[in-house]
């Protein structure tokens, strides 16, 4: 496990440092609780206290969550993101609910393209905890926020945590917390029309930056892009709602408007990738600044990250439409693909008439008419066999085998290159090593300039090896600082 010593840690502990929230948690043995490094309560005696890379973790040693600081929402910003993509796509599938059901850790190797004995391995190596007992940990410390955050009934709470039953709950939770859950639920005055949530992260954050790169890519109809605020329509198993994200103090405030409650753990997983709520920036940021270009950059903005997506499928048209155009006339191909083969939808769906589109799934695309989109005829027919193949192959664009089967799924398809199939890995995939070198913003940018000359995709990639494993960190600060030049 990949753990700072001991010494370090209770010093983190003692001063109740951020640095550390989120990598490590804190079993107290004289109490049975673990807590996160920043808890408010008396500092236990440095025999009494065992640290752990996660939550899973620490309940596996048999600790159970503290009530004052809660560990439900901590950052989760393990000191090994980046070191592993193995165990980052498995979380990916864990928090989309695969371990939810009757699938085992067997299905969940299948889909990585590893076995069952090496997923094991990995797991414990940067968890400390299986599979099994993260996918538990996460639904319990989910439904403990449930509980205190919202006035969803219990029973609601049991199918959003992935609970098979009430009484399956009900039971975990009298195990762990030695209380049932009706004892923690606050009263409020007023039924709430949505779920609101808090999100944490590890600070610093650049909300200024990653809602800037979102609402240059806005989809009119689709999202929405304001000072302090985005939102956009979502649509899951043919079930339409909305999501908004505000910042709040070292979190996100998060409000989710929609009919299913057992999507809302799905939809908080994808919120986190989509606004990139698990990076580490502050080991992120001294990595690269170890190259002189980049220093300068990563210093002005030192928390920004690396925004993701929504869907797979989505991005993987827009990607398209981004091809040899500027970001604002891939914007307007996507807002035409829309009002093709979108979906209106009502405000009271939402809760904003602004917004009132659905992007449109693979079957939706096939059956409208492209051919007027004021695209190239090559274009147009990639957009096709793309909405042919995810609608032939739903699982054609998750995380599934390895990053380079994922890539190599994509690169099979006409329209896709290697730029287009490294971005959409970059922001679909959340690879933090993905890098579109041929990437003409990237190529231009003053600092890979040499002597003040280009260089070429093979030159970039080269001394792009010094910033793995975190080269899509380095492209989002190149970017950036190519939108903050043009912004004064």
């Amino acid at each position: 496990m990949t753990m700072p010593p001991h010494d370090v840690c209770y010093r983190a502990l003692a001063a109740r440092d951020p640095a550390l929230d989120g990598r490590i948690f804190v079993g107290v043995t004289s109490t049975g609780i673990y807590c996160r490094p920043i808890c408010p309560a008396r500092t236990p005696k440095p025999a009494n206290v065992r640290f752990f890379p996660s939550a899973a973790a620490a309940q596996e040693a048999g600790f159970r969550p503290c009530l004052r600081c809660r560990p439900e929402i901590s950052p989760d910003a393990a000191a090994w993101r980046g070191t592993s993509n193995t165990v980052s796509r498995a979380l990916a599938l864990i928090g989309e609910g695969l371990l939810d059901g009757e699938a085992g850790v067997e299905a969940l190797a299948a889909r990585l393209g590893v076995g069952e004995r090496q997923l094991r391995r990995l797991f414990d190596k940067h968890l400390g905890a299986p599979p099994i007992a993260v996918a538990q940990t996460r639904r319990i410390l989910f439904a403990k926020q449930l509980i205190q955050d919202t006035r969803l009934s219990m029973a609601d709470i049991a199918a959003a945590s992935g609970f098979g039953s009430v009484r399956r709950f009900n039971d975990a939770f009298r195990k762990l917390y030695r209380r049932s859950p009706s004892a923690l639920r606050r009263r409020r005055a007023a039924a709430l029309s949505a779920v609101t949530l808090r999100l944490g992260y590890r600070p610093p954050y650049d909300w200024e930056a990653i809602l800037a790169f979102l609402g240059a890519r806005a989809i009119a109809g689709v999202e929405l892009v304001e000072k302090d605020r985005y939102a956009r329509t979502i649509e899951i198993d043919g079930r339409f709602g909305s999501v908004e994200v505000a910042p709040g103090r070292a979190q996100l405030m998060v409000t989710i408007r929609f009919p299913q409650v057992r999507a809302l753990l799905s939809i908080v997983a994808r919120l986190r990738r989509l606004f990139d709520l698990d990076a580490d920036v502050a080991s992120i940021g001294a990595h690269l600044s170890g190259d002189a270009g980049l220093a300068p950059l990563v210093l002005r903005r030192p928390g920004l990250r690396t925004p993701g997506a929504w869907d797979g499928f989505e991005l993987a048209m827009r990607a398209i439409f981004g091809q040899q155009v500027s970001v604002g006339a891939a914007r307007a191909l996507a807002g035409r693909l829309v009002a093709r083969a979108g979906i209106d939808v009502g405000a009271e769906i939402t809760g904003d008439p602004r917004l009132s589109k659905i992007f449109p799934t693979p079957s939706r695309v096939i059956a409208a008419d492209l051919s007027t989109m004021g695209m190239p005829r090559a274009r147009i027919a990639a957009l096709a066999a793309l909405a042919e193949a995810a609608d032939a192959d739903p699982k054609l664009l998750d995380p599934v085998g390895t990053y380079e089967e994922a890539l190599a799924r994509l690169l099979a398809l006409p329209g896709f290159g290697p730029w287009t199939a490294q971005y959409w890995a970059l922001r679909a995939l959340r690879d933090s090593d993905a890098f579109p070198a041929a990437d003409v913003a990237l190529l231009r940018n003053p600092a890979v300039l040499t002597k003040g000359r280009r260089p070429t995709p093979k030159a970039l990639l080269a001394r792009a090896e010094a910033w793995r494993p975190w080269r899509a960190y380095a492209a989002q600060h190149l970017w950036t600082s190519e939108m903050d030049a043009v912004h004064g």
